[in-house]
């Protein structure tokens, strides 16, 4: 069954634009509520949000769409979406809410939701509350209708639970660590974090305005941090999204540190404390230098769609801990149910102090594969998937790559577009090849 809301992390959208509007948040809020109730009576669910001003609009329709399907609520304001499916376990409730469009811009807002265990939902379970919007409301009586209420703690104990997953025999003393959070929902945790934990913080993009969300801070625009790093001279620095789920790396020498190498530094962590590790979980854009490397060692690599959820399933499936994506999604099933930029990060510092080494060192026998990746746009009603002159073109590709490198075709999620990517030792030679495949949709 396909469905016409949710995408591959939720809903998301351009507000004031369907279906990101009150009405049908409303509605949604007023389905979900449905849903949760077949499984129980008097549900309870969690809302939080980053700090788009958006926010207030839309958490406000959720709220009373709970509410008319006798759903109570309690709202945490601004808090990191890890921070929302913690609370969502931890408190025992029914479903946690989080309100955000992630790394995207100002303009956009989107709406994801975690189960009683704090993990990203399936399928089915998007597919059944398509299903319950096509429905008419069901309004409770007056004596039945939710409540709601602001808790009030929520940002404290999110905060010692990042603290927890850090080594207690460990600390951040002696570190300057510059913290960015994209003026997003961590920009009043995520320093105190890392404070608490020792460090000296220099704090970057945690002044939101309502409007400045992701806008020249935060892991999608990391030059900030790599110059505040080199201003400060600090040893490390820390961004963050908007939501605060996925994580960059900058070391003292102003190096950017990706999410699969990030992937290998949680790995080879464990396997230096001589924890096993079966197996790690990346996606089909993973670089390939990454999978050989860890395969050398001895450990499993498989790919899953794109998407962090996809990564968590396969996960779960196979019973492994550690998965990731190079946008900087990174888990570690031990620590947390999801991403959480704040963990991930503590969680590579604390495999650097263990090892005595630089993430540089750590890192010298990973030399990333150069990727290219050209996004081309469909002509409407062009069937790619039937292009026997881009069939052929990736056949010859791939046979001239051999085991030195990799094709990857895909549609997006969001746009008329197929994205073609190539990775080869050689950087003249992946750009050559995947423009030749491009070539045949133009």
């Amino acid at each position: 069954m396909s469905r016409t809301y949710f995408g591959t992390d939720g809903i998301r959208g351009t507000v004031g634009q369907s279906p990101i509007t009150p009405d049908f948040m409303l509605r949604l809020g007023h389905a979900v509520g449905r849903v949760l109730k077949q499984g129980d009576t008097r549900p309870t669910v969690l809302i939080g949000k980053d700090t788009r001003i958006s926010g207030y609009m839309i958490e406000s329709a959720l709220e009373a769409g709970f509410a008319s399907a006798g759903v109570d609520v309690l709202m945490t304001g601004p808090l990191p979406t890890p921070g929302v499916a913690y609370l969502t376990r931890a408190l025992r409730l029914s479903l946690g809410v989080v309100i955000s469009a992630s790394h995207n811009a100002f303009p956009d807002n989107g709406i994801k939701s975690f189960s009683a265990r704090g993990e990203k939902l399936p399928d089915v379970w998007e597919q059944q509350v398509e299903a319950a919007l096509e429905q008419p409301a069901q309004w409770v009586s007056s004596a039945d209708l939710g409540k709601a209420r602001k808790l009030e703690d929520a940002r404290g104990r999110y905060i010692e639970f990042c603290k927890s997953t850090f080594s207690s025999e460990l600390s951040l003393k002696g570190l300057k660590i510059v913290v960015d959070a994209a003026h997003g929902a961590a920009y009043n945790v995520a320093p105190n974090v890392f404070h608490e934990l020792g460090a000296e913080v220099v704090a970057i993009g945690c002044s939101p305005d309502g409007t400045n969300i992701n806008a020249g801070f935060g892991a999608t625009s990391p030059a900030a941090l790599v110059a505040a790093v080199k201003e400060h001279r600090a040893h490390y620095g820390v961004a963050l999204d908007g939501d605060a789920d996925r994580l960059q790396l900058v070391d003292a020498a102003g190096r950017l540190y990706n999410g699969d190498e990030l992937l290998y530094l949680m790995v080879n962590d464990r396997l230096a404390q001589g924890v096993a590790v079966p197996g790690a979980v990346g996606t089909l854009m993973t670089n390939m230098a990454v999978e050989l490397a860890l395969r050398q060692r001895g450990v499993g690599f498989v790919r899953a769609k794109v998407g962090d959820r996809y990564v968590l399933e396969e996960l779960v499936a196979r019973g492994w801990q550690l998965g990731g994506e190079g946008s900087g999604h990174l888990l570690a099933l031990d620590k947390h149910t999801t991403g959480d930029g704040i963990v991930s990060a503590l969680l590579v510092l604390q495999a650097v102090s263990r090892s005595g080494r630089s993430m540089a060192q750590l890192l010298e026998e990973v030399t990333l594969f150069p990727q290219t990746l050209i996004n081309v746009r469909l002509k409407p009603g062009s069937d790619w998937k039937s292009n026997a002159a881009l069939a052929a073109a990736q056949t010859a590709v791939t046979h001239e790559l051999g085991d030195a490198g990799r094709v990857l075709i895909r549609p997006s999620g969001t746009e008329p577009l197929v994205r073609v990517m190539v990775e080869a030792r050689d950087a003249a030679q992946a750009r050559r090849c995947a423009e030749r495949i491009a070539d045949t949709l133009a």
